[in-house]
């Protein structure tokens, strides 16, 4: 009896061992599933396509919330169903609807390897977090996954990009006044960029496919100061697709140099790409064998064909409007033409780009 007492609490021990021991692989399972589940970071990532590198060591994730993200939540961001709007070698771009505001939001994810640790580029996001003006894409918030997986929240504009606007064959590019309005609106950001802080913030990267449009056709430009927070390998990366679209500055070798002469330089090859509606490198424009439109265009401007430069729609509604608008279209193409000197010396910067602005204008 008393061998069979000691053989039952030996049983009761045993059993309540199993017990704790099956409880405790439960909560572990549940952990990991729901870690799994909130870090969609790396789900966003395989979706678009982009592989991460080498592993990294876990840690705790972070949400980082500036002006206009005060409400989101980690949740809200990972649990957004989206799509993705574009791609490039450090990261993946998503349209995404937060469903608690019933909102649209971009969130770009950028790879963790393509950018350095949180604690590195902490100050350089809170700097870019800070801006706001109504011509520049303002950043809501920052999250950071377990891997250092990173997504940078942002309002949405469905108007699309300046790139697909002027494409698209809509009347609207034709239209003197907008080609006006959107020409203040760029400049405007642009100079805010360059003066409104204690040390210029650099674009870098100023091209029409990163400049949004609100539906009233304010451009907003995105992507500015991006090249501070990547890699350097991802910097040069992105300067060579910049060079490729025609609108890295000639002397700009390396995007640490990238400057305010950098940026008035793109910005001349945006105005001339609004006037024309022609890619910036384009060897079949008005049959020129050089593949980049401002020296194509400057060639013009020495044999005293400047009337050639314009799309015949824009230049007709010009003259039909009056003979002011038609002066102000040439006004902005010689501007266009000044910001794109093979020198940075010879260009103006941002404040003459905007007084020139005035003046065509007041015209």
């Amino acid at each position: 009896m008393g061998k069979n007492q000691e053989v039952r609490v030996l049983l009761g021990l045993a059993f309540s061992f199993l017990s704790l021991l099956l409880l405790y692989s439960w909560y572990y399972c549940y952990r990991r599933r729901f870690s799994s589940r909130r870090s969609k970071g790396g789900s966003l990532e395989n979706g678009g396509g982009v592989r991460c590198g080498g592993e990294e060591e876990l840690r705790e994730e972070e949400l980082i919330k500036f002006a206009g993200g005060e409400n989101l939540t980690a949740h809200d961001i990972l649990d957004a169903p989206g799509e993705v709007v574009a791609k490039s070698g450090y990261g993946t771009l998503y349209r995404a609807s937060i469903q608690k505001s019933n909102s649209v939001v971009l969130l770009r994810f950028v790879r963790p390897d393509c950018v350095g640790r949180t604690e590195e580029v902490l100050p350089a996001v809170r700097t870019l977090g800070s801006v706001r003006h109504p011509n520049l894409v303002p950043m809501r918030a920052m999250y950071v996954g377990p891997r250092g997986e990173k997504l940078f929240v942002h309002p949405f504009y469905a108007a699309g990009t300046l790139a697909q606007f002027l494409r698209a064959g809509v009347a609207e590019a034709h239209r003197w006044d907008i080609i006006y309005k959107l020409s203040c609106g760029i400049a405007g950001g642009l100079d805010h960029l360059h003066n409104g802080y204690e040390k210029a913030i650099i674009h870098g990267n100023l091209k029409s496919n990163n400049i949004l449009l609100d539906a009233d056709f304010q451009p907003r430009l995105s992507d500015f100061g991006l090249h501070i927070i990547l890699n350097p390998a991802e910097t040069q990366e992105m300067l060579e697709a910049s060079a490729a679209q025609g609108y890295k500055a000639p002397e700009l070798m390396k995007m640490k140099d990238a400057s305010r002469e950098t940026d008035v330089y793109s910005l001349g090859v945006v105005l001339l790409e609004m006037l024309t509606r022609k890619d910036p490198i384009n060897n079949d424009f008005l049959q020129s064998k050089d593949l980049h439109l401002p020296s194509s265009l400057r060639i013009l401007v020495l044999e005293h064909k400047v009337f050639d430069v314009f799309t015949s729609d824009l230049l007709k509604e010009s003259i039909n409007q009056n003979c002011t608008n038609e002066e102000g279209l040439v006004m902005l193409f010689q501007l266009a033409v000044a910001c794109c000197s093979p020198s940075p010396t010879m260009r103006p910067d941002i404040k003459t780009v905007i007084r020139r602005l005035e003046d065509i204008g007041r015209r």
